[in-house]
């Protein structure tokens, strides 16, 4: 089994890929889109994920994209995310 990465690396891993695709993760939990165990569980993804090493280095590059890199075990999430808050945007 992998060992995982430190929980606050990855939280903030998760913010900075929020960031980066434009989804508020922040937002999403105060509304209600993104439980507590939903939040958690990006978090874990995050932790266990082999590519977490070069995520800072990706977002370095790409400070402003459409949606996370296929390797990303959260990039479902962010695009669920994102796309209900432009619905709510309008």
């Amino acid at each position: 089994m992998p060992r995982l990465g430190h929980l606050m690396t990855h939280l903030c891993l998760v913010l900075r890929m929020g960031q980066a695709t434009g989804t508020d993760i922040v937002r999403a939990h105060n509304k209600g889109r993104l439980s507590q165990e939903d939040w958690a569980e990006m978090i874990r993804l995050c932790q266990g994920c082999g590519w977490a090493a070069a995520c800072p280095d990706w977002m370095e590059r790409h400070p402003d994209v459409a949606g996370a890199p296929q390797t990303c075990p959260n990039k479902h999430q962010f695009a669920a995310l994102k796309a209900i808050q432009m619905q709510e945007l309008g």
